[in-house]
């Protein structure tokens, strides 16, 4: 077992509440409500910013000129690929992204990342966007093999459970596993760390979609 393998086993955990989670069951029984979606959706078109920010940040710190333009593509390509899911699905239900706040969990997420990438080792920051790649692929294909009887649902499960995401995942556990093999047990404990937080995040950032998480309102100073 890899390095990956070993950092999988530890999030088992996390991985079954997100599956158990109602927004996920939701979807691949259609009781998701709409308005759950739409602002799941547009949390999302705002966390891609950042995610795409954090990848760029890796891809700079990357020890090979073959890791530093796979980070590269995949910060483009999360922006390329998945806005446009965003722009069809959120046009089709009438909602615009540009200008929404991120809500708590989001901004906790995007913080906790884009610090990670910034003032980590680049095993931290590989280990830190990881998760985001790994849970959402994984996710697809149960939620793929479930299926779902509402067309827009399927259309956002088709993205990850497919297999040109399926190739992208690959190319980052290739990376993970070949930087275990050079890690101190010091490093790869935070590595670990870094990977397990994020995968929390994970299960908090669908949790906020369901909810629709806001943030409290204060008055005075």
């Amino acid at each position: 077992m890899g390095f990956s393998g070993e950092l999988w086993d530890g999030i088992t955990d996390i991985y079954d509440a997100i599956l158990a989670h109602p927004f996920l069951t939701g979807l691949t029984d259609g009781s998701l409500p709409g308005e759950a979606f739409d602002f799941y959706l547009a949390q999302d078109a705002l966390y891609l910013r950042d995610y795409a920010r954090a990848l760029a940040v890796v891809a700079t710190r990357a020890p090979s000129a073959a890791e530093t333009e796979m980070f590269a593509r995949h910060a483009a390509e999360a922006i390329a690929v998945e806005r446009e899911l965003h722009r069809s699905l959120l046009g089709e239900l009438g909602v615009e992204a540009t200008g929404s706040t991120p809500a708590p969990a989001n901004l906790a997420y995007t913080s906790y990342l884009l610090s990670v990438c910034a003032l980590g080792s680049y095993a931290e920051g590989v280990g830190a966007v990881l998760p985001c790649y790994w849970i959402y692929w994984e996710v697809g294909k149960e939620l793929l093999r479930r299926g779902s009887p509402d067309p827009r649902y399927r259309r956002w499960i088709a993205t990850y459970g497919g297999e040109e995401f399926a190739a992208t995942v690959r190319e980052v556990l290739a990376v993970t596993d070949a930087i275990g093999v050079c890690l101190s047990e010091e490093e790869r404990k935070r590595v670990t760390s870094c990977f397990r937080a994020t995968s929390r995040y994970e299960w908090m950032f669908w949790d906020m979609g369901y909810r629709m998480e806001t943030w409290p309102a204060f008055t005075g100073g």
